[in-house]
């Protein structure tokens, strides 16, 4: 049974969300995605936590099932403390395998001053390592994923707020971390750079706040299991079974938000090497750079770049289809009628969007989209196109030609020479 999960998600009820979080969008979405596995996301959020109890039809323990999706229990938290004096920000994804353990999470932690209707993460004045302890204490089947650890200003790793390594961050609680999650500025082959993570599986999510194909599954994990139950995907990433877990789909890490170097008020973007000489202060400004996660990488990394760990996970690379064609036609507008025509129109055609984004040759591409579009997504496919990094909170760009480039009105990366 082969499925295509997305384990990081979030509700209607967290902040800065689409409305349309719900269970009945997020089903029917994930269908024209072409994933049949979801978390649930923010499963402490009382509303929420409801409208999970009244829709999800359990499975299998720890298997949820609403219009022919299945859903695990999973929300992210957020501990927020002082360490070796220095504010830690750290978010963890956590999977549970049945609302009676959601409910003694809650129970435990809102005694200890976690917040629960502020926003979709439970947010609390406790440790990572804490935090863990109390999850495992509470049920072993509990498990934590550091969240997108990378990303500068909530990662464990990340260069505002995180630590140098995950034992620095979960200390002795280390032992009951069995994956972590690359977020969407690294992909793997950054994350095998550096040795200490060798013993996690890695782990892609979307981290979506919104129910659109753009955005849910843009990264996700693909396993084929004889039966679909909590303890057998967990004992694949656990495992990292390669005959069981095949490969993580990511979006290139230069289209995150955090890849490169760099200050977005002044629209600076650099690569590390230019970011150092500069010593991390933005050339037009002078204040400190947001330092990337290129950056971070390169920081803690013991490997030089093409060393590939011997029980790692594969992965594919890929672009949200609304996205190819979007930057295709040289578009700004994410509401345009003609490029949704076009993507549900292929969707339509094929059953899904990673179908489409993974396997439909070109030539029965051409039988529904013009020479444009199916050359764009074959080549996207084969990791043939180039982009403008994502810094400082905004997405990088695939470039697809040098004509769409300039109607993007895009500027590109600047070198020391331009300031």
């Amino acid at each position: 049974m082969l499925i295509i999960a997305d384990f990081h998600i979030h509700s209607k009820y967290a902040r800065a969300t689409s409305k349309e979080m719900d269970i009945e969008k997020l089903a029917n979405y994930a269908k024209m995605k072409g994933l049949n596995l979801l978390g649930t996301g923010d499963f402490t959020h009382p509303k929420h936590l409801k409208d999970l109890k009244a829709k999800l039809k359990e499975f299998d323990r720890g298997i949820y099932e609403y219009d022919d999706v299945y859903f695990m229990l999973t929300t992210e938290m957020s501990t927020n403390y002082v360490e070796n004096k220095k504010l830690r920000r750290v978010h963890h994804l956590v999977h549970s395998p049945d609302f009676e353990t959601v409910e003694q999470i809650i129970d435990v932690l809102s005694k200890k001053g976690a917040k629960t209707t502020i926003d979709g993460r439970m947010s609390m004045n406790i440790s990572s390592a804490e935090l863990v302890e109390i999850l495992h204490q509470i049920n072993k089947e509990n498990y934590v994923v550091p969240a997108h650890i990378w990303t500068p200003y909530f990662g464990c790793l990340g260069s505002k707020t995180g630590f140098n390594s995950l034992r620095e961050c979960y200390l002795d609680q280390t032992k009951n971390i069995h994956a972590v999650e690359t977020g969407l500025s690294s992909d793997p082959t950054m994350n095998w750079r550096v040795s200490f993570l060798d013993q996690f599986a890695l782990v892609s999510n979307s981290d979506s706040h919104s129910p659109w194909p753009w955005r849910l599954g843009r990264e996700a994990n693909v396993f084929e299991v004889k039966k679909i139950t909590y303890e057998e995907i967990w004992d694949a990433i656990i495992k990292k079974d390669k005959k069981r877990f095949l490969y993580t789909i990511e979006v290139d890490p230069n289209y995150g938000k955090y890849h490169y170097t760099g200050h977005r008020q002044c629209k600076v973007v650099l690569h590390p090497k230019e970011s150092k000489k500069l010593k991390n202060i933005c050339p037009l400004c002078k204040k400190p750079l947001t330092i990337g996660v290129l950056q971070r990488v390169e920081e803690l990394a013991d490997r030089e770049e093409g060393f590939v760990p011997k029980k790692s996970i594969p992965f594919k690379t890929l672009l949200p289809l609304y996205e190819i064609i979007m930057f295709v036609y040289g578009s700004i507008n994410r509401n345009s009628k003609k490029i949704l025509e076009i993507h549900d129109s292929l969707i339509k055609s094929f059953g899904s969007e990673l179908e489409v984004l993974l396997r439909v040759p070109r030539e029965d591409l051409l039988n529904f989209t013009d020479e444009k579009i199916a050359n764009a997504i074959i080549n996207v496919r084969e990791q043939k196109i180039k982009y403008t990094p994502g810094a400082d909170g905004e997405y990088g760009k695939p470039i697809f030609d040098d004509k769409n480039f300039r109607v993007l009105n895009v500027t590109k990366q600047k070198s020391l020479e331009d300031f």
